[in-house]
């Protein structure tokens, strides 16, 4: 039985917590930090760490990278207001990257958007927009009239990236795309942050690619994906397709070891794994992680954790 003692202590702890969140979330305002929304790669929903999904806070302006399952629920445990996000970008489109793309913004849009969003994306993310806002047209229209809300479509400004190069540039921050293969996929982009206390780089899924070395040269930060080979035999093991998958994922993945390598080539100061493949794996530990990438990368070595914050400069 829950007596009043009990009930205060609860309502004094709940209300800690959301000061503490709120003073979290003002005290970003300025500089520029990381925040690990989901590492685990790929679609499969489960207990463990969420979908791929990444946030860049610069000077208090929030910078989405990648929409898996699960990333508007991220954003509020990370005591980031939904509405306060100004950019999303996708880095390809599988389901795992822009699953929640159109429901993020709509989320926000619930919880009170009234400044504009630019989403950037491969080909197909301006028709995958429109596509979402026609499936979703009767709740929209619905809650315009009923509730008063401002319409959310004119707010969401989708923008298909074709090739490489500068995608957002404001005073703070600079954002560029580059071209990484993740077979079969092709329009598939890395990017890169530079801000004023240093340079992001985001690898996406990708296959090993010495060229996307020279893309993170002298990067503070370069948050890579990463596959560890035993575990994807153990997976594979308990799949139906499991022969099929695995060549997959050794084909479009990037493993620890290779990791390491591009880390070294690059010279970045930080190395973060993330989009861990597999993901959901209780037996690999973080040694496990990182013992083939410290084979060729000597450098500071982070694995990722959900909600795990990272500052710069580092």
């Amino acid at each position: 039985m829950i007596n009043r003692r009990t009930m205060l202590s609860l309502a004094m702890g709940t209300a800690a917590a959301m000061a503490t969140r709120s003073v979290i979330a003002q005290g970003a305002r300025t500089g520029t930090r990381i925040v690990f929304l989901g590492t685990k790669g790929g679609p499969r929903v489960g207990i463990g760490a969420s979908n791929p999904a990444n946030l860049v806070v610069v000077n208090g302006t929030p910078f989405v990278i990648d929409c898996g399952m699960g990333v508007s629920r991220q954003l509020v445990n990370a005591g980031v207001p939904i509405p306060s996000v100004k950019y999303i970008l996708i880095s390809h489109h599988h389901s795992d990257h822009n699953l929640e793309y159109g429901n993020l913004v709509y989320n926000a849009w619930a919880a009170g958007l009234s400044t504009p969003i630019q989403s950037f994306g491969p080909k197909g993310l301006e028709a995958m927009t429109r596509s979402f806002w026609e499936t979703n047209k009767f709740d929209v229209d619905t809650r315009i009239g009923d509730e008063g809300r401002p319409d959310p479509r004119p707010l969401l400004i989708a923008k298909d990236i074709d090739a490489d190069g500068v995608v957002v540039k404001t005073a703070d921050v600079t954002v560029t795309a580059f071209r990484t293969p993740h077979p079969p996929i092709t329009d598939n982009f890395a990017y890169k942050f530079e801000t004023p206390d240093g340079t992001i780089v985001f690898s996406s899924d990708t296959a090993y690619n010495p060229k996307l070395a020279e893309f993170a040269r002298g990067a503070d930060v370069l948050v890579h994906e990463c596959l560890y080979v035993p575990a994807v035999d153990r997976l594979v093991i308990k799949t139906k397709n499991g022969a099929t998958l695995k060549k997959h994922l050794l084909e479009s993945h990037t493993t620890t070891e290779d990791v390491g390598r591009i880390a070294a080539a690059a010279g970045v100061k930080a190395l973060v794994l993330s989009h861990f493949v597999p993901g959901d794996d209780p037996e690999v530990t973080d040694e496990d992680w990182t013992r083939d990438v410290k084979k060729n990368y000597s450098g500071r070595i982070v694995v990722a954790k959900d909600l795990m914050e990272l500052k710069l400069p580092v």
